[in-house]
């Protein structure tokens, strides 16, 4: 293993805003030294890792960081504009938001095998920032989130763990990575103590592809808005009824299927949508937690009345194994 990806023993968890703020003082401090007057550019998705980067790297060189968030329409309702109002309107940073939707959606049309799924989003995410990087002048380095537990799945063959994210060779890039030796709980006390919000600190985990294996088979445009309306009930309930931060992670799946119901007196052929909620220490095995069922009721009534297309609303019980996480 290189060395300087080998955390030292004698590192100090950071536990609090006090070793959050020395670490920090010590990053800005590092990040200007190997950086100088030149641009870096970073691949913001709103998730903690590259959030935490990108205030860590705003903090030390300002504008001198490009970010580019790529919405590739298959985020969590309101998702886009939260990277927005923090890093542009808040945070003064140089932010390139590009939407990519029609790209994505148009070349994922028809297509239902998970894996190919996953493929398509990905290189066309890579290629969708290789654009943008092409576009830019002065560009010298790729920050990039990469923390800990990457560099230790790589280095034991658990999950490959690619430095540049696949990016085609001309985009040569010297690479920033501030928070490669902290953990993701550290990573979240350091986005803390840099005044990043808690929904972005404290965001629960979201697959690369988004919500594109959350709508099972091919996605259609209606199903993707009946996954993310419902999603965005699901994570309200759970924020006003205090699960919030007690189950580690709740979304919801709508599959490539309809079922007959009833609404307004009238028969309606629609889709279900699938609660799935779930708690884990290391995402290897989870339970199933035990939500209210009168909450579980009054979401139902919620997305029932509130989600065009949906007629239906099921809980999976599902523990890991034999069940996954996530569905595709």
């Amino acid at each position: 293993m290189d060395p300087s990806n080998v955390r030292p023993s004698e590192m100090e968890r950071i536990v609090n805003d006090a070793l959050a703020e020395k670490f920090i003082d010590a990053q800005v401090q590092a990040i200007k030294e190997q950086v100088g007057d030149r641009k870096v550019l970073l691949a913001l998705s709103g998730g903690v890792d590259s959030s935490v980067v990108a205030a860590l790297l705003i903090k030390a060189i300002g504008r001198q960081l490009v970010c580019v968030h790529v919405n590739h329409g298959l985020l969590r309702k309101g998702e886009p504009e939260q990277v927005i109002k923090v890093f542009r309107d808040e945070m003064n940073a140089n932010l390139i938001y590009v939407d990519a939707t029609d790209r994505f959606l148009g070349l994922l049309a028809g297509v239902s095998e998970p894996e190919r799924k996953r493929h398509i989003i990905g290189e066309e995410f890579i290629k969708v920032f290789a654009e943008e990087a092409a576009k830019l002048e002065g560009i010298r380095f790729l920050a990039q989130g990469t923390i800990y537990p990457d560099i230790l799945e790589s280095e034991k063959g658990i999950k490959a763990h690619h430095n540049v994210g696949g990016l085609p060779p001309e985009l040569d890039f010297e690479l920033v990575e501030p928070v490669k030796l902290l953990f993701k709980d550290e990573v979240r006390v350091v986005g803390k103590a840099l005044g990043l919000p808690d929904a972005m600190v404290y965001r629960q985990p979201f697959p690369g592809p988004g919500l594109g294996v959350r709508c099972t088979g091919a996605i259609t445009r209606e199903r993707l808005e009946a996954v993310r309306e419902s999603d965005a009930i699901l994570r309200e309930e759970f924020a006003k009824n205090g699960l919030e931060g007690k189950v580690w992670q709740y979304f919801m799946i709508v599959p490539d299927y309809k079922s007959t119901g009833i609404k307004d007196g009238k028969r309606s052929f629609e889709w279900p949508v699938i609660i799935r909620a779930v708690n884990t220490r290391d995402a290897m095995t989870a339970s199933v937690p035990d939500v209210p069922f009168a909450l579980l009721e009054h979401i139902t009534e919620r997305i029932v009345s509130e989600v065009k297309g949906v007629n239906r609303v099921l809980y999976d019980l599902t523990p890991k194994p034999t069940g996954t996480i996530e569905w595709e």
